[in-house]
């Protein structure tokens, strides 16, 4: 991709410097009487909180502690995030909201619950905000195979395509028939993951027309696409492929999908619903 470092996004959220640790959900009052014990008598009694009691919580651990190609990285992460949603406001004059875009390390806490970064990137509706660890992109290029600066900008385009659908109300929509015919559930999943991969290539379409894209930029794109199919991850894992199980696609639908964004660049031809029974 041609991109040329601009500072960070005002849309960037930093937290790889802040620390995880554990609290005991006993409320506060507890945690003083505890202490108050432990000191009049010199017994340990916060010992006593048994440690699967213990939940994760999260303060801040002082400056972010980087390397130049981790700083690169956010730099790229911002001028994509803000490309992305350029393009949007453009395609949905008056309707697009900006997302914030939340890096983190490990482990974070989002209106979603806490992830870890085995989770992979993702975006959480309550609270509008796309969570991703710096790491899965050399997991990307080294797990999955999938190198190249535009397969990176492809999950940051498939994470806002989840915010654009929560904006037109389509994440409420399928939330609400998951609800109800749960026996759809799974499918309604994998629908809803292909069209954020349609979504996706809509703004990959943009970026050609606007010769950001280089020559192999699409190759990478839809193979990255391909490389986190769930038939593919299942083979990986050294299990047999489960379509029931399915919850993204395979990787010939998340690359036929992404392929009609990107070579409509209309995200009206991203209806994945159509047929739904």
């Amino acid at each position: 991709m041609k991109w040329t470092p601009g500072g960070t996004s005002r849309n960037i959220e930093d937290r790889r410097g802040t620390m995880v640790r554990r609290a005991a959900p006993i409320g506060l009052g507890g945690l003083l009487l505890l202490l108050l014990l432990t000191f009049l008598t010199g017994q340990d009694f916060l010992s006593l909180v048994p440690e699967q009691a213990m939940v994760p919580s999260q303060a801040p651990a002082g400056p972010v502690r980087s390397t130049p190609e981790e700083e690169q990285a956010v730099q790229f992460v911002s001028f994509v995030l803000d490309d992305l949603q350029e393009t949007w406001t453009r395609l949905l004059p008056g309707r697009y909201q900006e997302a914030k875009l939340v890096l983190f390390r490990d482990l974070v806490q989002s209106a979603c619950g806490f992830a870890q970064s085995a989770t992979g990137p993702f975006y959480c509706p309550a609270d509008q905000r796309v969570y991703l660890d710096l790491g899965f992109f050399e997991e990307l290029r080294r797990r999955f195979g999938a190198p190249g600066d535009f397969a990176q900008a492809y999950v940051i385009a498939h994470e806002v395509g989840h915010h654009v659908q929560r904006l037109l109300g389509i994440e409420q929509q399928v939330r609400q028939m998951q609800q109800a015919r749960p026996r759809l559930a799974n499918q309604l999943s994998v629908r809803m993951e292909l069209q954020a991969d349609c979504l996706a290539g809509v703004w990959g379409h943009s970026t050609a027309r606007r010769d950001i894209l280089e020559r192999e930029d699409v190759e990478e794109g839809l193979n990255a696409a391909a490389a986190i199919g769930d038939d593919r991850i299942q083979k990986m894992s050294g299990s047999f492929v489960r379509p029931d199980a399915f919850t993204h696609g395979s990787s010939a639908q998340r690359v036929e999908w992404f392929r009609r964004g990107l070579e409509s660049g209309n995200p009206d031809v991203c209806d994945t619903f159509s047929g739904t029974d």
